[in-house]
């Protein structure tokens, strides 16, 4: 039986994605982030789908070790990098990478007692004042890993943008400036560009980049649409109407009566919510396809359901299909009249909605 609500996920999309990211960046390894269950779409799915990447990149060591028993051998980096020995224990036995960003990893590195060697990805804080050494930190912090015996040799090293987005951004061309003149004459693998230092900042693309958002077919500007990058979106949201009724003027639709109806019209009642991942900031006026027609959410979102006016399409019946986002209704169209960003909508679908693969 087809859930009431559902998302769809496009695995051929995925692969188009990783096709266009190497266009970007031929001569480059590619690290594909998918933290955060990937995004909403689905860790392990995903993970497979990127077969022939040459490196994964989640946030926690719990992530990493759930890809690496799913039998995923590419390098895989934990970006959070580990709080204690036990996470230390497992970096190791499941041959994980990790991001070293504060002193108290080297003090657990430099106590380790255990046999191995850690894969290490030492990260300056260029801007981002969030994790990574800062400048004056940043040689003391090298010296003490290549001296360790737990790390393996020679270390890598990155960095992470705050505003690459911003095409006009100064701070990221200080960023990029700042991290190259600090690692011209270090060993080891260097990374700087996420999916908008790929797309537009062709200095940052080095020896890795580190594709998020792209891969999912959605663009990390304001200005410029997935479309206009050729990127394919991946997921699409789904949920059917439960009910339709014809409303007068003048009367109240939903929690509070925040909406009131100039017109007769047709109401259609859809069965999503902020209970599966629908944003409750969601404002009348953001638009949904009933049947592939654009109609605008009218009234509060709630737990279990949202209103839609339906205008004259007195055609439309329970059962029809409704698409949240998807083709012909980009998630970052949704977000901008949620006052929020795709990632959060993406990443909030809850456990109540079915994840359907297609495209393999």
């Amino acid at each position: 039986m087809t859930p009431a609500t559902y998302a769809e996920v496009n695995l051929a999309a995925v692969k188009h994605n990783l096709a266009r990211v190497r266009e970007y960046a031929p001569n480059s390894k590619i690290m594909a982030v998918i933290k955060a269950n990937a995004y909403g779409h689905g860790l392990l799915q995903i993970a497979k789908a990127l077969e022939g990447v040459d490196g994964i990149a989640v946030a926690r060591v719990d992530e990493a070790v759930r890809i690496r028993k799913a039998k995923v051998e590419c390098q895989i980096v934990v970006l959070e990098g580990f709080v204690c020995k036990q996470e230390l224990d497992d970096l190791i036995q499941y041959n994980l990478g990790c991001v070293v960003h504060s002193p108290g990893q080297i003090d657990i590195l430099e106590s380790y007692s255990e046999q191995g060697v850690a894969s290490v990805w030492l990260k300056l804080d260029s801007g981002m004042s969030r994790l990574g050494f800062v400048p004056d930190k940043f040689a003391l912090a090298y010296q003490r890993l290549v001296k360790c015996s737990h790390v393996k040799q020679p270390i890598s090293l990155m960095t992470h943008f705050s505003s690459a987005d911003e095409l006009e951004s100064e701070v990221t061309r200080q960023q990029i400036k700042q991290f190259n003149d600090f690692v011209k004459t270090l060993p080891g693998e260097k990374s700087i560009a996420n999916s908008a230092g790929i797309m537009a900042w062709e200095d940052s693309i080095t020896d890795w980049v580190r594709p998020g958002l792209m891969l999912y077919g959605v663009s990390p500007f304001s200005n410029r649409s997935a479309k206009e990058l050729a990127l394919i979106p991946v997921m699409s949201l789904y949920s059917r109407l439960i009910s339709v009724k014809t409303i007068k003027a003048g009367e109240k639709v939903g929690y509070a009566g925040t909406w009131v109806n100039k017109a007769e019209t047709h109401i259609g009642v859809v069965a999503i919510g902020y209970g599966d991942g629908y944003p409750r900031t969601a404002k009348t006026g953001t638009p949904v396809l009933v049947n592939g027609k654009r109609v605008p959410l009218v009234g509060r979102v709630s737990m279990d359901m949202i209103t839609v006016d339906l205008g004259y399409q007195s055609d439309s019946k329970p059962g029809d299909r409704v698409t949240l986002w998807g083709a012909g209704l980009p998630v970052e169209e949704v977000a901008e009249y949620a006052d929020t960003i795709p990632y959060t909508l993406l990443c909030g679908v809850t456990q109540r909605v079915e994840i359907k693969s297609i495209g393999r």
